[in-house]
C-alpha cells in the first residue's frame, strides 16, 4: 500500500483486518489454514495491483457478509457506505454475464473496476490453493477460471493476473506427467518397512536423492539398489542400541 499510495492513511486497513479476523475466527479453509489467511491474500493481490485503502479494505471483507454472521449495517457504521456496498457488489455479481471486451464497465454496479479487481483477487488465490478441493470441482473450477476469469483480467489490463490464473488452469485441465510418479510411489512403499518414527526422514532423502538424478535410467537404478537394501537398512535401525555400561 505504501509503494502505490504513500500519503494514504492505512489504520483503515489494520480496522479491517481486525474486523475480518473476528467474524472469521474459528473458521479455517479445507487445507487447514485459518480462514482469515484467504482474506489477507486477496487484500495483498488486490494491494499490488495498486488499489486505493478503500478497494484493499473491501478485499479483507469481502466474505464477512456471506460466510459470517456479520450483519451489513455494521460494516457501513465502521467504514462507510462506500467499503460496504463493495462488500456486497463483490458477493452479488455475475461475472460469467460480462463479455470480456467489455470489462470492466459491464460490472453493473457502483466501483465496477474495484469490484471486479476483488472477485479476480479471490479467484486468483483459490486457483493457488486448488489441491486441496475435490478432483471434480477442480476441474469446473479451472474451466470457468480459463474461459471467464483470464479473459476478464486481460480485458482489464491485469495481464500478470490473467496470465497467473491461465496458466494455473491449464495445469489442473492438462496436467504434465510426472515422470517420477512410478518410483516416487515406491519409494514411499519401500518406507512401510523401516520403523515408523524413521519414515519420513526416509522418504525425503530417498526423494530428494531421486529429484537431482537427471535421467529415467538413473531414477530407475537407484529406485532399485534402494529396494535392494531396504530390508537391511530395517534389520540395522530397529536393531537396539549397544550402550556400555557406567562405571
Amino acid at each position: 500500500m505504501r509503494a502505490h499510495h504513500p500519503a494514504a492513511d492505512l489504520a483503515s486497513i489494520e480496522l479491517a483486518h481486525e474486523e475480518a479476523a473476528r467474524w472469521h475466527e474459528g473458521q479455517t479453509r479445507r487445507s487447514g489454514d485459518p480462514y482469515l489467511t484467504h482474506c489477507l491474500a486477496v487484500a495483498r493481490i488486490v494491494a499490488d495491483v495498486g488499489m486505493p485503502p478503500t478497494v484493499v479494505c473491501a478485499a479483507l471483507l469481502h466474505d464477512v457478509i456471506e460466510d459470517t454472521l456479520c450483519p451489513p449495517s455494521r460494516l457501513a457504521g465502521q467504514f462507510g457506505l462506500c467499503v460496504a456496498q463493495l462488500v456486497a457488489d463483490v458477493s452479488t455479481v455475475d461475472l460469467r454475464a460480462i463479455p470480456p471486451d467489455a470489462a470492466p464497465r459491464s460490472v453493473q454496479r457502483p466501483h465496477s473496476e474495484a469490484v471486479l479487481v476483488i472477485r479476480l483477487a479471490d479467484r486468483l488465490h483459490n486457483m493457488r490453493t486448488i489441491e486441496f478441493v475435490a478432483a471434480a470441482k477442480q476441474y469446473g473450477k479451472a474451466r470457468e477460471t480459463i474461459e471467464v476469469f483470464a479473459p476478464l483480467a486481460r480485458a482489464a489490463g491485469l495481464a500478470d493476473v490473467s496470465r497467473e490464473l491461465h496458466d494455473l488452469s491449464a495445469a489442473v485441465l492438462q496436467p504434465a506427467p510426472n515422470p517420477y510418479a512410478v518410483t516416487t510411489r515406491l519409494l514411499a512403499l519401500l518406507t512401510l518397512l523401516l520403523p515408523g518414527a524413521q519414515r519420513a526422514r526416509w522418504r525425503q532423502e530417498w526423494q530428494a536423492e531421486l529429484a537431482a538424478l537427471p535421467t529415467r535410467r538413473t531414477r530407475a537404478c537407484f529406485t532399485f539398489r534402494v529396494l535392494l537394501s531396504t530390508p537391511h537398512l530395517s534389520m540395522t535401525l530397529r536393531r537396539p542400541v549397544c550402550r556400555e555400561p557406567r562405571r
